[in-house]
């Protein structure tokens, strides 16, 4: 163990001062990507992390970066974070908790003069929700090279304002390339945005993996027509195709074990009270732990949307706009958050995440893991969402004593290269 406490009080207080940064009437947050809420909460952290003495850099994509130095200018830094944006409804701890005890850690760091070895580094990833700009984790996305920056700047929210444009709007489009800084490991911590740690009293999620995850975005296209004059058997309702698809989603994902598949999003025009639906457009999420298997739905899927919409007499376009393989986390991360949580003296059981992360980006470049902690009745996407403060305490401390410990491992291991 480090002997090094975090300052459980401090975290606390930092999450609720951001939480006032596009607070919403019910107790929620809804701070979208690049809205003028995110500048200021991107604000307030290059003001912390200069009352650090850290380095700052942001990337063409508005990825923060914050280093600290280390003893040693041969080893590469250990990250954290995550990211601060949130969803429309969102709560006060999905992402910021991982960006904030980040910065506890470097505070805790600071406080007691203690030197790394390796650098640390300290990241918020832009639009990890994906609820402003789809796809989810763009940010990360254009860091790992899976995305184009032109792909990135190109994409537009429902008002047609694009992500270049209202990067450059907030001020925060960064001049390194994308993909420039690197680190050589990543641990995110995160609420488990699941009901499994709660409901079996454990205190800390060892989280070995994500599921892969694939959107869609379908387009049913019919005829908008008067509904007091166009008789049923003459119509083609966009929305009664639709209706197909969304029940059709359900039961695909039921008949596969560890499946999920879900319609967030719907968008339907003119949405007129008596004019039938002319085109109606939806999102379509499908989450499981086996490429095989999501092939198999994505299947089903396009096969779904041919029948629903031949069986209106509609016109279909499904596009795949995101798909993000299985991942399996790093063995050697997953040791330190192991040895971390042992040293800090809480419980742990092994957990797979259900939701989608930056660190599903981050593990195809460097060494990654992820730490959980619960969260009541395992909400999230909520203003409801809702983790104790000694939960966020125990997750920065397991983080702090997992990212020492693999400094030390790592230094020990380049000292013996050496040798």
């Amino acid at each position: 163990m480090s002997n090094l406490t975090i300052d459980a009080e401090r975290l606390w207080d930092s999450l609720m001062e951001t939480a006032r940064i596009g607070a919403t009437p019910d107790g929620g947050i809804a701070r979208l990507t690049l809205s003028e809420d995110d500048r200021r909460v991107r604000d307030w952290l290059g003001a912390q992390c200069d009352a650090l003495g850290l380095s700052m850099t942001v990337d063409e994509a508005g990825n923060m970066f914050a280093t600290r130095p280390g003893t040693r200018a041969d080893l590469p830094a250990i990250a954290m974070g995550s990211h601060l944006d949130t969803q429309p409804t969102g709560g006060k701890f999905d992402g910021v908790l991982g960006v904030l005890a980040g910065l506890e850690v470097l505070r805790t760091l600071d406080a007691a003069g203690y030197q790394t070895e390796a650098p640390l580094m300290l990241v918020n990833w832009t639009n990890e929700e994906g609820s402003r700009f789809s796809p989810a984790m763009l940010g990360s996305g254009i860091w790992a090279g899976v995305y184009s920056r032109e792909y990135g700047d190109g994409r537009a929210d429902a008002r047609g304002d694009t992500f270049g444009a209202s990067l450059d709007r907030i001020g925060y489009r960064g001049e390194a390339k994308a993909g420039a800084v690197r680190f050589g490991a990543m641990f995110e911590l995160h609420i488990e945005q699941g009901p499994i740690l709660e409901a079996e009293g454990i205190q800390i999620g060892v989280v070995q993996g994500i599921q892969g995850m694939r959107w869609f975005e379908l387009t049913l296209t019919g005829t908008a027509a008067h509904t007091g004059s166009t008789p049923m058997g003459m119509r083609r309702n966009a929305l009664l195709g639709m209706a197909r698809v969304i029940e059709g989603i359900d039961r695909i994902a039921k008949a596969h074990q560890d499946a999920v598949g879900t319609i967030g999003f719907l968008e339907i025009s003119p949405n007129s009270h008596n004019v039938i639906p002319g085109e109606v457009r939806a999102t379509i999420d499908l989450r499981h732990p086996s490429d095989a298997v999501l092939d198999r739905m994505q299947a089903e899927v396009e096969a779904l949307v041919q029948d629903a919409a031949g069986a209106v007499g509609l016109e279909s376009r499904l596009e795949q706009i995101s798909r993000t393989a299985p991942v399996v986390f790093d063995a050697e991360c997953i040791a330190s958050v192991r040895a971390g949580a042992q040293a800090a003296g809480y419980s742990t059981r092994d957990i797979v995440s259900g939701a989608g992360h930056d660190a599903a980006h981050t593990a195809a470049k460097a060494p990654t893991t992820m730490i959980f902690v619960p969260c009541k009745d395992g909400l999230s996407h909520n203003p409801a969402e809702s983790a104790e403060p000694a939960e966020c305490a125990a997750g920065a401390q397991v983080l702090l004593e997992a990212v020492l410990d693999y400094d030390r491992r790592m230094a020990e291991t380049r000292k013996g290269a050496a040798a």
